[in-house]
């Protein structure tokens, strides 16, 4: 993992968010992906917190984007490792939040994983 491709999926991941363009957000992960988030037991109702594929993934975004019209995302930091990415950033309310994203090897996101202040 490069920093270039570190810095370059973080600002084009936020600038997908914050133009609430659900397609477009979507088309950094694989079909298969696995999402994890505290978040999905709230607004998707799934208790054990996690998701795969896209649609599933994307229903429960869809439904997120419905409910907080003014989503924003503000990005603080960028950290990588070995084939992931952790964004650490600013988001609903002013919550802070760190996700961590890891990557095959064409690049596109396979599993990530949602933590939030607690």
């Amino acid at each position: 993992m490069d920093s270039k491709f570190a810095t370059d999926f973080a600002a084009e991941w936020i600038a997908a968010w914050n133009a609430h363009d659900l397609s477009r957000v979507l088309s950094h992960y694989t079909e298969d992906f696995e999402m994890s988030s505290p978040k999905i037991v709230q607004i998707a109702g799934e208790p054990s917190g996690k998701l795969v594929g896209k649609a599933a993934v994307g229903a429960y975004w869809a439904t997120a984007l419905a409910r907080i019209a003014d989503l924003h995302f503000e990005l603080l930091a960028v950290m990588r490792g070995v084939d992931s990415v952790v964004l650490y950033y600013r988001g609903a309310g002013g919550q802070l939040a760190a996700e961590v994203f890891y990557f095959n090897s064409a690049g596109l996101v396979c599993r990530a994983c949602a933590n939030y202040e607690a």
